[in-house]
């Protein structure tokens, strides 16, 4: 098996998941990036609501507010990065492109809307604003979008390497 075109089972699922970890930091810097430039925009303070799901899922008090901030801060790097692991499974099962993103974006947003509410840390989306409604779809977008041309752009470099 010298055959430098082929790859074994297990180096795939590996190459997906290092891939798509990679991939899902940068599709979180990029939702980041424009979560912050909406904040300068807007004056709005970054949400604590990654913080407090985690205390609802988890079952723990808060310690103080600025604790609170700075939880929230790194489960939405953790959690962004982690759903990188999703598009790499999606990549394994043969979509690719814009319907791998879509569908990367879809994964995320949905669990997002059925996630937060079952936790009680937020509205229903039916009782949300509609102007609520397109910012967290634009942000997952850009999340997606962000995490697909990186994976791609990494998966297409690897294949042209062999």
């Amino acid at each position: 098996m010298n055959n430098k075109n082929h790859q074994t089972p297990l180096a795939k699922v590996g190459t997906a998941i290092g891939v798509g970890l990679l991939a899902g930091l940068a599709g979180t810097i990029a939702m980041t990036v424009c979560q912050r430039i909406d904040m300068k925009i807007t004056g709005r303070e970054g949400s604590t609501t990654p913080a407090k799901a985690v205390r609802e899922a988890l079952d723990i008090k808060p310690v103080s507010e600025s604790k609170s901030k700075q939880l929230s801060s790194e489960v939405h790097w953790v959690y962004g990065t982690s759903w990188g692991l999703m598009r790499g499974l999606i990549h394994l099962v043969g979509l690719r492109g814009f319907v791998a993103s879509s569908t990367h974006f879809a994964a995320v947003w949905i669990t997002e809307l059925v996630m937060l509410p079952s936790l009680k840390v937020a509205p229903p989306v039916i009782k949300e604003s509609p102007e609520t409604i397109a910012k967290d779809a634009f942000y997952h977008g850009v999340y997606a979008l962000g995490t697909g041309l990186v994976f791609d752009a990494i998966i297409s470099e690897n294949q042209e390497s062999k």
